[in-house]
């Protein structure tokens, strides 16, 4: 049981490193093909962050365990929220621009309330999951569009961050290697992951689902809430918000999808009788917060504590 903590911490550790490498490499090559840096930003960047995850999903459904799957998708919403935001609050509280307010924060609840459709009936279709990834698509082509449109990235804190990002002058043979390197790493990283997962599940006598939920779902939002943490001390509260906003857009559209895509199958009912609604309770409640009746629009230290009580009542409640 040692061996597979110490597998499974090795393989976080190797998946956000590869994921990282992978995402370096083929922006890196891109933008050296001439694409421009909107385009990488908001396709290999915007996707690549959320690369753990789509990966971790990927070998999960292979695995037969959609249910894993499914939960870190899920497990990663509520973590994002309530985990990584309520210490990042209790850090600095964040200010939330209406940039995000009025544009991610309304397609997060219509996502939000597409996956709890989507569970609701206990079980996920190849067509459910082929919509999911369908809406993924079409969020990054309307990003695109709206931003070319209004000829300023920065307008948008989630854009701004994907551009950010992309490298500048990296040699060819470089770029090539450190893709090659991100290719080969993924799977590998990620199949010992799940291996882990599942022995440890089975030994401590937990679901599949559970695992998805905790473990798993905590791991693969550490990248957030590294990068939230780095975000409110550089004083860029909207990208620590929007980076956020959009992990849990992709959790739904990009990483969720996945599941239902290669392993359509019947789901553990209490995500649609709990988990969901934990989810659902956590979006709505992050909004409230960033609509003060004061006008401030921000989360402050006090908001903060209670999202992270929030987090740990929930972990001692389904554990």
């Amino acid at each position: 049981m040692i061996l597979s903590f110490i597998i499974l911490i090795l393989g976080f550790a190797a998946l956000v490193w590869s994921a990282d490498r992978f995402v370096f490499g083929a922006a890196a090559l891109a933008r050296n093909f001439g694409v421009p840096t909107l385009i990488v930003g908001l396709t290999i960047v915007a996707m690549g962050s959320s690369a753990p995850e789509m990966m971790v999903a990927a070998q999960a459904a292979f695995a037969d365990k959609t249910d894993t799957a499914v939960g870190n998708a899920v497990g990663s919403n509520i973590a994002n929220i309530l985990l990584v935001l309520g210490i990042t609050a209790l850090l600095r509280p964040l200010s939330v621009g209406s940039g995000i307010l009025k544009r991610e924060m309304p397609l997060l609840v219509i996502v939000s309330l597409g996956a709890w459709f989507i569970v609701s009936d206990n079980h996920f279709t190849r067509t459910e999951g082929l919509v999911l990834f369908a809406g993924f698509i079409t969020f990054l082509a309307t990003l695109l569009i709206l931003t070319k449109r209004s000829g300023n990235q920065d307008d948008d804190p989630l854009v701004a961050e994907a551009c950010d990002e992309v490298p500048n002058d990296v040699p060819t043979n470089k770029a090539i290697l450190w893709l090659v390197v991100g290719m080969i790493m993924l799977p590998i990283s990620s199949g010992y992951l799940i291996e882990a997962a599942i022995d440890i599940a089975k030994y401590f006598g937990m679901s599949d689902l559970l695992i998805g939920l905790t473990i798993i779902a905590v791991g693969t939002s550490l990248p957030e809430l590294a990068a939230c943490i780095a975000g409110v001390l550089k004083n860029e509260d909207d990208l620590a918000m929007g980076n956020i906003i959009g992990s849990n857009i992709f959790n739904i559209l990009a990483v969720l999808s996945i599941a239902g895509i290669l392993n359509p199958a019947d789901i553990d009912a209490n995500i649609a009788q709990r988990d969901i609604y934990i989810m659902l309770g956590a979006t709505f409640i992050l909004i409230a917060m960033s609509l003060s009746l004061k006008g401030t629009r921000r989360i402050n230290r006090v908001e903060g504590g209670l999202l992270l009580a929030a987090f740990i009542g929930y972990m001692y409640y389904i554990i």
